[in-house]
């Protein structure tokens, strides 16, 4: 979508978090993880409470490095190819997902929401942190679909009982629409997507999964983009993103 400015006022006061999160560190969500490890400081002091402000004229530091406030955001769509971590940086060396758009785009961007390392589909990027947060809240019941391949055939009462709702290990899970379309194929549609919420339900049907890959999030299609491509959001797709979280 066409790059747009974000007004620069060294008078308007922030939350850190959200500050952070305007700057491209990460979403809101990652950015209070990040002030909570004691990583962020603020005119030279190291700050560890969440509701501390900051304004345009303070200078803020995260792991040493000066955050500058980026005057363009950002709203791009990753075909994540498996071997990446959705993360800002990995402890083990694993290849980062935002790595990819690096060679792409100057400014700093973050995901959101995660796929986890062996899975493969679309991701969004932002520097964007009201975006971020509003597709990320749980209230936003936005639509995210999946194509799963399985190692054995697919139990025939598995979509079912997935769509009525299961406990794996004490955590409920229920998926908005399963449909079986062969014997080792299923497509399934989340709208709460709890962490490995797939891999959970069919590993406690013992049943392995060769290839996850998510097609679609909300509007956005996975279309023609190959393993590794991305591309810009259109300006209709940014808001109709938001509308759809809108209840």
């Amino acid at each position: 979508m066409p790059a747009e400015r974000i007004p620069s006022d060294k008078k308007e006061i922030w939350r850190l978090q959200h500050y952070m999160a305007l700057c491209g560190v990460a979403s809101r969500r990652a950015s209070e993880a990040i002030i909570l490890q004691g990583r962020v400081a603020v005119n030279g002091v190291v700050v560890m409470e969440l509701g501390t402000k900051v304004s345009g004229q303070d200078t803020v530091t995260v792991d040493g490095n000066v955050l500058v406030r980026e005057h363009t955001k950002r709203y791009v769509v990753l075909n994540k190819p498996a071997g990446y971590v959705c993360s800002l940086s990995d402890e083990k060396g694993r290849p980062v997902a935002a790595d990819l758009l690096k060679p792409l785009y100057t400014e700093r961007l973050y995901n959101v929401g995660r796929l986890d390392m062996f899975s493969t589909g679309l991701i969004l990027f932002t520097n964007d942190g009201d975006f971020a947060a509003t597709l990320s809240h749980p209230s936003a019941e936005l639509e995210k679909e999946y194509i799963v391949d399985t190692s054995l055939p697919v139990p025939r009462f598995l979509a079912d009982d997935f769509m009525r709702g299961l406990r794996v290990d004490g955590v409920f899970y229920r998926c908005k629409e399963a449909v079986e379309l062969n014997s080792h194929r299923m497509r399934i549609v989340l709208v709460e997507g709890k962490n490995r919420e797939i891999r959970r339900v069919f590993e406690a049907y013992q049943l392995g999964i060769k290839h996850l890959m998510r097609i679609r999030i909300g509007c956005v299609g996975v279309d023609d983009l190959q393993y590794g491509e991305s591309r810009d959001l259109s300006s209709a797709e940014v808001q109709t993103l938001l509308r759809l979280c809108a209840h």
